[in-house]
């Protein structure tokens, strides 16, 4: 199917000629839909800690968390473009949307305004002049370009998202602070990993050492931080939509796969314990207890879970009769449901990797949300998103809607097994539960693949516990106007 050229540019990204055609066929068959059996809900794949259970699971935390190497895992790639989508199309078409009159409106409420008023200062305009006169093309003009601000190509991570007496705090910074609140180890260390674009990873390194020695000092902690990229060899081949190679100028193009590809990035990583967040969800300091607690009690849980696991799968490699004790307190601690009749399916079952997931209730928000999924001759609980349902068929799209949770994208996650090794992440992936998508590339049609999502099917087969989280632990900024909300303020 290829050319020795093209084999060979195949092997320098790092990648091999049979995972390329291994996605064309992918192209060709597409990617099934899920087999929703139901909702995962309250008292049925989802826990819902009482008041007791979350107070002694916050009093064990120190204890459980005692000689174990905890890590703080962001992903952070990607520039904000869409954050501020209606600001540039207002810049191109010179029309106003009701997304840059609800931003001139709330100029003044965000971090960032002392910053673009200096910018506009230097340039010889008064902003509020500006405002004064509607001339709100210099002012987001002066936020987006690179003679100003430059946030039209900066990551979410570097921008200035809460207002603090000394000026605007990043969400680098909120994820340092979080991660010295439930994340230190008992010697002050605290190690977080963020994986970042190629053209970012100078900045956010430059940001780090600016605010590095204030954070330590004033929280008492030494940081530990590293970057990683997305790998070349994750990227996806695309096709024209007859499903051969889309061909740029006569050679083969690959894209990102999105942020499933930061698998491999994951798996490069090796702690007892990694708390998974997104870049953009976090609050100001006066706000943050409520996800330090839950943090800590999610963390309690997975550690509570691999205590029981660990102790089970100890007593079968002795041979030692376990498999009713497991199968009874699997069902009252956990709430999982296992039927078996051999110590043989528990090992098999207990063996993988565990993910803890928060779980706030659906008001709305796109995403993925907690369903029982029908796989083979199987039945668990997956993070299913909505483009891999078939919403034509009646009775799933059925299923959907009764869904009563949603994934803010708060893992902890255990990746090391009973004998202390860490498990290949790899192996655990259902790799055929990726996306298909119809793109474009300078005017001419073509299909891009993603593959399968971090946090759904390349977490398919681990063990997973969903557990309900308040809604103020779930706080995104997918535009620059939720920097407005109450919960960023």
């Amino acid at each position: 199917m290829f050319s020795t050229e093209q084999e060979e540019l195949i092997a320098s990204r790092g990648s091999n000629v049979q995972f390329i055609e291994d996605q064309i066929a992918d192209f060709k068959l597409g990617f099934p839909f899920l087999n929703l059996d139901r909702a995962a809900t309250i008292g049925d794949g989802v826990i819902r800690l009482t008041d007791q259970q979350l107070e002694a699971f916050l009093k064990q935390y120190e204890t459980k968390t005692s000689g174990k190497d905890l890590l703080k895992f962001v992903p952070a790639s990607g520039a904000a473009t869409r954050m501020f989508k209606e600001l540039f199309e207002y810049l191109a078409i010179g029309e106003l949307n009701g997304g840059v009159e609800k931003f001139i409106d709330g100029l003044k409420h965000f971090a960032f305004y002392a910053e673009l008023s200096e910018v506009l200062k230097n340039q010889g305009y008064e902003i509020e002049k500006l405002v004064d006169t509607k001339d709100y093309k210099t002012i987001v003009s002066a936020l987006l370009n690179e003679e100003g601000l430059g946030y039209g190509s900066l990551p979410k991570g570097l921008l200035s998202f809460h207002k603090t007496e000394s000026g605007g705090k990043t969400p680098i910074e909120e994820h340092l602070i979080e991660g010295a609140k439930y994340a230190a180890l008992e010697n002050g260390l605290v190690r977080l990993h963020f994986t970042v674009s190629p053209e970012h990873q100078e900045k956010f390194e430059s940001k780090l050492e600016a605010v590095r020695e204030k954070y330590e000092n004033d929280l008492h902690v030494k940081y530990e931080v590293s970057f990683s990229q997305q790998k070349k060899s994750t990227d996806t081949i695309a096709v024209d939509l007859s499903n051969e190679p889309f061909l740029e100028d006569g050679q083969l193009l690959f894209r990102p796969a999105g942020h499933g590809a930061l698998l491999e990035n994951l798996n490069d990583l090796d702690a007892d314990v990694i708390f998974i967040k997104n870049i953009d969800n976090v609050v100001p300091d006066h706000l943050k207890e409520d996800t330090i607690i839950y943090k800590k009690a999610l963390a309690s849980l997975l550690l509570s879970f691999q205590s029981d696991s660990f102790d089970w799968q100890q007593q079968m490699a002795k041979e030692e009769d376990c498999l009713s004790e497991a199968i009874e307190t699997l069902q009252r601690k956990y709430g999982i449901s296992l039927e078996c009749k051999d110590s043989n399916v528990l090992a098999n079952y207990l063996n993988r990797p565990v993910r803890v997931c928060g779980m706030v209730e659906n008001t709305g928000e796109p995403g993925g949300g907690p369903f029982w999924v029908k796989s083979d001759d199987k039945i668990s609980l997956q993070i299913a998103e909505t483009a891999q349902i078939d919403l034509d068929n009646e009775q799933q799209s059925s299923l959907l809607k009764q869904s009563s949770h949603f994934n803010p994208v708060d893992l902890v996650c255990g990746v090391r097994n009973f004998k202390g090794e860490k498990f290949d992440l790899l192996k655990f992936r259902d790799n055929k539960t990726g996306f298909i998508t119809q793109k474009s590339k300078n005017g001419k049609d073509l299909k891009a693949m993603e593959l399968p999502g971090l946090w759904n099917g390349a977490m398919a087969d681990w063990i997973t516990l969903f557990v309900e989280v308040p809604i103020s632990t779930f706080n995104p900024v997918k535009t620059v106007n939720d920097l407005l909300k109450p919960t960023h303020q």
